[in-house]
């Protein structure tokens, strides 16, 4: 499967000892891998119930960081008013999230780092009748849990610095930047590790769909943002009639400062759970691939680098979900010109975000059922978002195109916009993983996001400069779903951590 498409050496599943050959092992071919390991390798590996609990505690955790990223963008009209933010300091806070991604490459290094010289344990039994005995990389694998608890601690400093009560205005916004800043270096890991968490703790046939809610629950928490900011903060200017008369400036700040309370809360529960029980690995491994060795991490680093399918579907997921990214932190701006209320762009983000994880999940489901498509599915998924977006900047330029700029049109657009783009994600993650194997899934996924949000920054710089006007930022848009379209039309798939799974390990 995809063998005439990588080389020799990515083919290679550098199994640890007990497990298979040792990593100096030169095999020919698949075929010989295959020949050589079953007497070794048992069949499927076991899985625990409680993965279902460290997953859902990872993706509160991912949850609640999209959440607090998001929290000014669909309230940004009550933040000018309550504390002087300006266009600025708006963009800033959403590019604090990006921002947040230059130290990503520390996160990566610690999530995947592994000490070889770490005595073995044994490994009890896979089957009933079966006793291996080799290393489950235990050392390698608590950095998971450590990389989980420095995160959730930087996002409780961060909401808790939002919270500090100043009624100096300079001092209160530089305070909120703060922890704008710490939340956003949450980001590398509730973005990248969702593929390790899946490995570590889920069966070849779960992984997709672990990657998919594990991933899809930090967008779903900026979706909530939409919903949730909105609803608790009144508008200023008036386009919410229920509100308008309360809507004086000391009862906004005492609304914003309540959203600001509440996550605070949230997010020290969610540190709470997590240090009082957060395995870092299961017993045994699930899978073939969890059990393997893995590179190091300079020789993944060069390998990513020098894999040209690789940096191809890298730049074909990080251009397009960089542009949306920045343009969905900053929706209220963009729909304020087509006299769009807070509340109504509010719903449209929402809806958008909300479809995608469903939409994602359902695929990343599809995918654990039918494999070897991931492909065709980003194909579909990519021709939807073109159309979607085209029809989206078309429909903004309605004194030219004379298309219908209606609520209707742009609840459509939007939300199909958001359910191609978002739904996309864990297949994109999947499909990475799936490459460059055997590089570990957090270095690989963590090169990916930071291209993205570098490409997300990018875009939020000029936005600091060139707010005024917005139409080039939905031209961005269509221009960068078509580029994606073409590079995957000719990326050329292979599976090489699902051909360990299935073929080797039978």
């Amino acid at each position: 499967m995809g063998s005439r498409w990588s080389s020799e050496e990515e083919r290679q599943p550098l199994l640890g000892p007990g497990l298979g050959p040792g990593l100096g092992a030169s095999w020919r071919s698949r075929e010989a891998a295959a020949a050589a390991l079953p007497a070794a390798v048992p069949g499927p590996g076991r899985v625990y119930g409680r993965r279902w609990l460290v997953l859902l505690l990872f993706s509160l955790l991912a949850f609640v960081q999209g959440l607090v990223w998001n929290t000014w963008g669909p309230i940004q009209n009550s933040a000018r008013q309550a504390y002087g933010f300006s266009s600025w300091d708006i963009a800033l806070l959403v590019l604090w999230g990006p921002i947040g991604f230059l130290p990503c490459f520390a996160f990566m290094w610690l999530l995947d780092k592994r000490d070889d010289s770490s005595p073995g344990r044994a490994i009890g039994k896979l089957r009933s009748d079966t006793l291996v005995s080799g290393r489950w990389c235990s050392a390698a694998l608590k950095c998971l849990r450590i990389t989980v608890l420095l995160t959730s601690f930087l996002m409780v400093l961060g909401t808790g610095l939002r919270c500090i009560p100043i009624s100096d205005l300079i001092l209160k916004r530089r305070l909120i930047h703060g922890g704008q800043m710490l939340n956003g270096l949450a980001g590398p890991t509730v973005m990248n590790a969702a593929p390790f968490l899946s490995t570590t703790w889920f069966s070849a046939d779960e992984r997709a769909t672990a990657t998919a809610i594990a991933s899809m629950l930090s967008y779903l928490g900026g979706a909530c943002a939409f919903l949730v900011g909105p609803l608790v903060v009144p508008a200023p200017n008036g386009t919410s009639p229920l509100l308008a008369a309360e809507s004086s400036r000391a009862h906004i700040k005492d609304r914003i400062e309540a959203v600001l309370y509440a996550e605070f809360g949230v997010v020290c529960l969610i540190f709470s759970a997590t240090l009082a029980y957060f395995p870092p690995r299961p017993p045994l491994p699930p899978s073939v691939a969890a059990a393997s060795q893995r590179l190091s991490y300079r020789r993944s680093v060069c390998r990513l680098l020098s894999n040209f399918r690789f940096l191809m579907i890298a730049l074909a997921y990080a251009i397009p979900l960089g542009v949306f990214a920045g343009w969905s932190g900053v929706l209220d701006l963009i729909l304020t010109p087509a006299h769009v209320s807070q509340v109504d762009a509010g719903w449209i983000g929402f809806w958008s975000i909300v479809g995608g994880c469903v939409v994602g999940i359902a695929m990343a489901r599809f995918a654990d059922f039918i494999r070897g498509m991931l492909k065709l599915i980003l194909l579909l998924l990519f021709s939807g978002a073109t159309l979607s977006s085209t029809w989206f900047t078309l429909t903004c330029l309605n004194s030219i195109t004379h298309l219908p700029l209606t609520t209707v049109t742009l609840y459509a657009s939007c939300i199909l916009l958001g359910v191609f783009l978002n739904s996309s994600v864990p297949i994109f993650f999947e499909l990475f993983v799936e490459t460059v194997y055997p590089v570990p899934e957090g270095i690989t996924c963590g090169v990916v996001t930071f291209l993205s949000n570098m490409f997300m920054g990018v875009l939020l710089f000029f936005l600091t400069f060139y707010h005024t006007e917005l139409s080039w930022f939905n031209w961005c848009l269509p221009g960068s779903c078509l580029l994606s379209l073409l590079l995957i039309l000719c990326f050329r798939e292979s599976y090489d951590r699902l051909y360990l799974d299935v073929v080797v390990s039978v």
